[in-house]
């Protein structure tokens, strides 16, 4: 049996003004680590033998790490468009935040965010997941059925807000 895979389908490449700022933060905060694990790495690799060096195997692969998030910010951060500006406030675009119901009556509130910032603790929702592409264009009291987890689920659109 093969290990092929197809690959997975390319994610939308816009962002919020804030999700961008926090990318560039990242992006900063893991040049200084960097820095700080470089300098370690360099002070285990004094200590002698290498290859039975626990300290220097670490830095080694923490560096690696944070080699790896540093290359995959610098290759993202230039094709992300920041979308701070929608034109119809009235119905559901990106960075919009909706409340919903659902039949049983509870409520939920989700924010529409590019896939970069996704944080569902939070309430945020990729503009690329199930949900947030059924909400599009939707205006208040507009019914949304979207099947989650092979369940179908209907849900009101309570309120629209964008900040």
């Amino acid at each position: 049996m093969s290990r092929w895979r197809p690959p997975q389908p390319k994610s939308t490449a816009i962002i919020t003004p804030t999700g961008y700022a926090a990318l560039e933060k990242e992006l900063k905060q893991l040049w200084a680590k960097r820095r700080i694990v470089n300098d370690a790495l360099a002070a285990a690799a004094a200590e002698g033998d290498r290859s039975e060096n626990a300290e220097y195997i670490y830095r080694k692969k923490e560096q690696a790490g944070i080699d790896r998030r540093i290359r995959y910010l610098q290759k993202r951060m230039p094709d992300l468009r920041v979308v701070s500006d929608i034109g119809n406030r009235q119905q559901v675009f990106f960075s919009a935040t909706v409340t919903l119901e659902t039949d049983d009556g509870t409520e939920y509130r989700y924010r529409i965010v590019g896939p970069d910032e996704t944080n569902t603790q939070a309430g945020d929702i990729s503009i690329d997941s199930p949900l947030a592409k059924a909400l599009l264009k939707k205006q208040v009291d507009d019914e949304v059925n979207v099947t989650i987890a092979g369940q179908p689920v209907t849900y009101l659109i309570l309120d629209i807000e964008y900040t």
